[in-house]
């Protein structure tokens, strides 16, 4: 009998060692993880699954015009003069010329612009167009950054001038 006890309890005591070690091995890694992310570690890991921002961005740049607002690659953006709202008036062939604006979010002001005059106004199609000052943003379509070459043209019932940090137009 006392054999039979004996074995019965060195029997229970394997199952049991065997129980406890799976259940101690998949949790101490994660718990140990999780009690050493502290301070910079742990500020590391939540902006890696930070999203990055969306939203065009808009800054300053120099020009034959003086400064001038621009697309992070430094081509330059008109208005319109012939709009006298936020809403766009540029459709079809003249959207083909002056393509609007577009974003994915929140424009985002760069270096030298104004995040306060930055804004968006909803296209017919319903995509969000750049609002800057409240003046819809296009640009020009033969242009590319560093040339403006359409500064002050009479086009499609208006004219079409780059824009200076401020929001007003360049005359």
């Amino acid at each position: 009998m006392t054999r039979l006890a004996l074995l019965c309890f060195a029997l229970c005591a394997l199952i049991a060692a065997g129980c406890g070690d799976d259940k101690t091995s998949s949790t101490t890694p994660a718990n140990a993880d999780s009690a050493a992310m502290t301070g910079d570690d742990a500020k590391a890991a939540s902006t890696a699954t930070k999203p990055k921002p969306k939203g065009t961005i808009v800054k300053v740049v120099d020009s034959d015009y003086g400064r001038v607002i621009a697309d992070r690659k430094g081509e330059a953006f008109y208005l319109f003069d012939r709009e006298s709202t936020s809403e766009s008036e540029c459709y079809g062939n003249c959207a083909t010329a002056w393509p609007p604006l577009l974003t994915k979010g929140k424009p985002r002001a760069g270096t030298g612009a104004e995040q306060t005059l930055l804004g968006t106004t909803k296209r017919r199609d319903g995509k969000p167009q750049v609002t800057y000052a409240g003046h819809p943003l296009y640009y020009y379509k033969d242009d590319t950054p560093g040339n403006i070459l359409c500064q002050n043209v009479d086009e499609f019932g208006g004219l079409w001038l780059v824009v200076k940090p401020n929001g007003q137009p360049v005359t």
